[in-house]
């Protein structure tokens, strides 16, 4: 197929790469440029929608929004397109887009990923796709390459975009967890990994668990997803339960957490250094 790739980031980049490396017909446009093997560099983001299929993965709602809404690129896209927003974005910019792109005649899938850039790399991401089974049927092969399994949200594409941010709202919440218990057991001289090894083995074996704890047992807080993006996840959490007419204490208390260990300066670490923050009371800078 052909496939059009707008934003080269760590995820962007391996999911051109790794389509390229199945067979697939690849252009892509990246606001800085830049380069990858087997994969055609475009000039602008309306040349990366004359194919198949296209796939966004941009930072935000804004960042969408001035590279393809604001230009008008939808009325230029090649008809029977398919646009893939693979993105975490706000569920009212979801629904915004969907809109957007039945006005323009334009097949939209709203399909946000689960999985770091190691993930990414391996062809191995959860893809959550939302949109209208035709569509969804047509960018399977797309999204075949760059997941190890799509889960079907239903024909509203800003379902997905509501899962999506969910999940990321429970991974800030099992990081703050684990920082708790540390806090517990580090002072009643338990050693993290012997902790680790139990609650891994015994009550929470999921894979943020996994990855996570090893981050606090190591202290290692090098991105994979930074603290700023987050926290950014966090605000379109409260926005969503906001529409929604709902309180979430849990969520107030993460993104609070978060909050503080960006103004903190560790907003460039990964989000998991929130459980740094809570550890260490909150009284270190960066090391």
């Amino acid at each position: 197929m052909e496939v059009g790739i707008i934003g080269l980031g760590a995820m962007g980049r391996a999911m051109a790469r790794n389509l390229a490396k199945a067979g697939h017909d690849v252009k892509a446009w990246n606001r800085s440029g830049g380069s990858i093997e087997g994969v055609m560099m475009v000039a602008t983001p309306a040349d990366a929608f004359q194919g198949d299929v296209v796939l966004t993965m941009l930072s935000d709602d804004d960042a969408i929004r001035s590279a393809l809404l604001e230009p008008g690129v939808l009325a230029k896209a090649k008809p029977g397109l398919v646009h893939v927003v693979a993105a975490t974005i706000s569920v009212a910019f979801g629904r915004e887009l969907l809109a957007a792109h039945d006005a323009a005649g334009v097949g939209y899938v709203s399909a946000p990923v689960l999985g770091r850039p190691d993930v990414a790399a391996k062809g191995e991401l959860n893809i959550l796709a939302g949109g209208a089974p035709d569509a969804v049927a047509k960018v399977r092969p797309v999204l075949e390459v760059i997941g190890g399994r799509i889960w079907d949200m239903g024909p509203e594409a800003p379902t997905a975009n509501a899962a999506k941010i969910a999940c990321n709202m429970m991974i800030t919440m099992a990081i703050e967890a684990m920082a708790e218990a540390v806090v517990l057991t580090d002072a009643n001289g338990l050693p993290r990994e012997r902790f680790f090894d139990l609650i891994l083995n015994t009550l929470f074996g999921s894979r943020s668990y996994q990855v996570y704890s090893a981050n606090i047992a190591n202290e290692h807080y090098e991105p994979g997803f930074k603290a700023t993006l987050g926290l950014k996840d966090l605000r379109l959490a409260t926005e969503a339960a906001s529409e929604a007419g709902r309180a979430l204490p849990m969520l107030d208390a993460v993104r609070a957490r978060m909050a503080e260990t960006i103004a903190a300066g560790w907003g460039e670490r990964d989000w998991s250094a929130m459980a740094k923050f809570t550890i260490e009371g909150g009284a270190n800078t960066p090391q």
